[in-house]
């Protein structure tokens, strides 16, 4: 996949750059970051040169992962991350972290709804699933306003540092955003 930059009213989502390692080195520095995502512990400026000098446009050549870094507005200041992962023929996964001063003012969900659109129209997802620790209040809420189905819990569903967790996952197909499917889906008959 070429890397693609997507555009909301307020956002701008694009693949992190290397001019982005400073901000994202400061965003990850917040304990919540390191606590509900997968980013190293303690996290390093190496580390995030690594993110974007390396693993970001490897994921975008090998089509692994799209990784966007969302600004407020062309050229402002990084508000969050967004990150789309092939989970297997149709199905893909969402991640994402807000930057701790920029939480609480629907940027994460604009940019979550901004990747399940593209995700469904650009990469042929039937099915976006959203994955997170019953804990983690703010991804629930983020999940729920961009609209995704709750659909239970997974016994050690996910694994953070070396230890298997029990998540909740949630799912949004095309029909909830008013899309269509690139395949056909048969719903289970309602009881």
């Amino acid at each position: 996949m070429e890397p693609t930059t997507l555009t909301t009213g307020r956002l701008v989502l694009r693949p992190f750059a290397p001019e982005d390692a400073a901000e994202v080195y400061a965003a990850c520095q917040d304990p919540e970051i390191q606590r509900w995502t997968e980013v190293p512990s303690p996290y390093t400026h190496a580390h995030a040169d690594t993110w974007v000098h390396e693993t970001v446009p490897a994921g975008w050549r090998g089509d692994t992962a799209y990784s966007f870094a969302v600004r407020l507005g062309d050229g402002g200041p990084l508000v969050a991350a967004v990150g789309v992962h092939p989970r297997g023929e149709s199905v893909f996964e969402v991640g994402f972290w807000a930057v701790k001063e920029h939480r609480g003012r629907g940027y994460m969900t604009e940019a979550v709804d901004a990747a399940a659109r593209w995700t469904f129209t650009e990469l042929g997802a039937g099915r976006l699933e959203w994955r997170a620790e019953p804990d983690n209040t703010g991804s629930r809420a983020v999940a729920d306003r961009a609209g995704f189905r709750i659909e239970g819990t997974l016994r050690a569903g996910i694994s953070h540092r070396g230890t298997l967790r029990d998540c909740r996952v949630g799912a949004l197909l095309p029909c909830d955003l008013g899309l269509p499917s690139h395949l056909p889906y048969l719903p289970a008959p309602t009881p």
